[in-house]
């Protein structure tokens, strides 16, 4: 009687854990974040395949020069997740010679994004990539 007693709350649990409508995508909504310490500002990114679909696991990079004569440089780099999404926060209000570009790839796309900090402090924008250019003419 005692066991059962027990493994009651146990079978409770598991089951409660799992019918909480918790999904695949779901299970990856954490949406990765990269603060660069050095502001106010933020720009929330969602990355796009050129098929509108989002782009998981796509690496995005921005270079930042703020200060007096840009004497402080950031460089940042993340990852986005399942949905595509990456929150870069902590941006300088002002930055040398803005916009700053944020730019996206995976595979063999590439896109880019430009944010000015100093007209859109708090930014969501959206990059859609293309196929990237080989170079050859």
């Amino acid at each position: 009687m005692t066991r059962q007693i027990l493994a009651l709350p146990f079978a409770l649990l598991v089951a409660a854990t799992l019918t909480s409508g918790q999904t695949d995508s779901s299970r990856h909504s954490t949406v990765p974040e990269m603060d660069g310490g050095a502001g106010p500002c933020s720009c929330q990114l969602t990355v796009l395949t050129p098929d509108g679909k989002p782009a998981g696991a796509a690496d995005v990079k921005v270079h930042i020069a703020y200060g007096f004569g840009g004497f402080h440089r950031l460089d940042l780099d993340a990852g986005t997740n399942y949905d595509g999404k990456v929150n870069f926060t902590g941006l300088p209000a002002k930055v040398k010679n803005p916009p700053l570009e944020f730019h996206a790839s995976k595979d063999q796309w590439t896109g880019v994004v430009t944010f000015d900090p100093a007209v859109e402090c708090q930014a969501k924008h959206d990059i859609t990539m293309q196929k990237a250019d080989s170079g050859q003419k």
